[in-house]
């Protein structure tokens, strides 16, 4: 696992534009991020900064390509003046639901899409708890079964204030809490997985003490997580150093509803690394959330955020990719100022509590390669589905290609991403 490196805190302003449009970035010397950050925690106390290593420091002009934490090297070749990072990203991740779990413990839970999930920083929103507590204070009973999930659709609920308050009045029939065992770290990891977001309605599924159990479970097992409130999770890849978010509704997250603090802390983030990937879970739930269109989405009278102006935001805070998921379909990808956004993922693995069918079963893997300014390389969608019941797999027919290439044209015209039959993403035109 990746050691602590520090802790570090932005050292002036945000980013600066150059006359070109590309960022450059203010960042503080390696030398002064401890101390920095140490000061920052006294003086704040509630802000959660991480720095994470995953390898040695090179040299930024080196040809030779950075290693990551899992051990694989970025593609080669991708940019013959410098290293490259490569990235992997899919949607939302659950693994079952004790007792309902999948086959074998769990331990071939991601076999068919493994030789996929590789990259330098490979990435999933992970739903639910790695625990063995029981308890839960999110509903107002004993939760359903997850197999009685209707349509695929997670029910949202912010959890008490404090691990020991009572539980909430949501009736049962609408709450679902989600727990697998803490062991399930290590296939999560084993599949490929680097950091998963924490950013969601379900990480809290059973009170603090879950998410406590959930973040030390990643951590045995050599997973980062990232999505608290404050929290930037910083991976150094080579002398490339990549800044992971994320954002979500709910008070144990970063806010994606309060979108100037998203901007400020993604100016922090970005005054500290070289690149920077939001996690943005934002927007309604259900086959007919396909869309994405201007303005707030609620659901279940839940406000679930604004993703065209947050996305547009942090990018324009900073941030070089983002990366939805929430709605439990895919949507469409769009390049803003040179900068990708995939507003959701969709359903990449859940097993026994989420459908299958339409276009809930579709996902991808996005993979993408950047240069150390965040500028484009090369990327492509590789399509995924659930089958089983909900296990990942590759998906034969390639139906992520056709149903995002078509969303991002309806929905973001001369903005959307194109999609080549291959699954290639087509870089951006003039810098828009």
């Amino acid at each position: 696992m990746p050691g602590v490196d520090g802790v570090w805190a932005a050292d002036g302003g945000g980013p600066e534009q150059s006359s070109g449009g590309h960022r450059r970035v203010k960042r503080l010397p390696p030398g002064r991020w401890l101390a920095a950050g140490a000061a920052v925690l006294l003086a704040a106390g509630s802000a959660i900064v991480i720095t994470l290593t995953a390898g040695g420091d090179r040299d930024r002009t080196s040809a030779v390509p950075p290693v990551s934490g899992s051990g694989q090297a970025a593609p080669a070749g991708a940019s013959p003046t410098g290293p490259t990072v490569s990235l992997a990203a899919v949607g939302d991740i659950i693994m079952g639901s004790t007792p309902k779990l999948p086959p074998n413990g769990g331990r071939t839970f991601f076999d068919d899409v493994k030789p996929e999930l590789r990259g330098d920083v490979v990435m999933g929103n992970f739903e639910g708890a790695l625990t063995d507590d029981t308890r839960t204070t999110k509903c107002a009973g004993p939760s359903p079964t997850p197999s009685a999930t209707p349509s695929g659709t997670n029910a949202p609920g912010p959890a008490p204030a404090t691990p020991t308050a009572t539980p909430t009045s949501k009736p049962v029939d609408r709450c679902f809490a989600f727990r697998m065992p803490p062991s399930y770290g290590r296939w999560i990891r084993e599949a490929g997985f680097t950091v998963v977001n924490l950013a969601n309605n379900h990480t809290r599924d059973y009170g603090a003490k879950g998410l406590r159990d959930t973040r030390a479970a990643l951590g045995t097992h050599g997973v980062h997580h990232t999505g608290a409130p404050g929290q930037i999770t910083l991976l150094r890849i080579g002398s490339v150093r990549v800044a992971v978010l994320g954002f979500a509704p709910y008070h144990w997250t970063q806010s994606v509803v309060d979108i100037p603090a998203a901007a400020s802390l993604v100016k922090q983030a970005a005054a500290g690394a070289d690149i920077v990937v939001v996690n943005m879970h934002a927007g309604g739930e259900g086959a007919d959330k396909t869309h994405v269109r201007p303005g707030t989405e609620t659901f279940l009278g839940e406000n679930r955020g604004d993703p065209l102006r947050f996305a547009h935001t942090v990018v324009d805070a900073g941030a070089d990719l983002v990366v939805g998921h929430s709605p439990h379909v895919m949507r469409a990808m769009e390049w803003y100022n040179g900068r990708l956004i995939a507003y959701s993922m969709g359903n990449f693995a859940g097993y026994r509590v989420l459908t299958s069918a339409g276009v809930q079963g579709i996902g991808g893997i996005l993979k993408v390669t950047l240069r150390p300014d965040g500028s484009w390389v090369n990327g492509s969608l590789v399509p995924t589905r659930m089958v089983n019941r909900g296990l990942p797999a590759l998906d034969p027919d390639r139906r992520a290609l056709t149903l995002v290439r078509g969303l991002s044209t309806q929905d973001l015209g001369p903005a959307a991403c194109p999609i080549a039959p291959t699954g290639e993403l087509q870089p951006p035109i003039g810098g828009r």
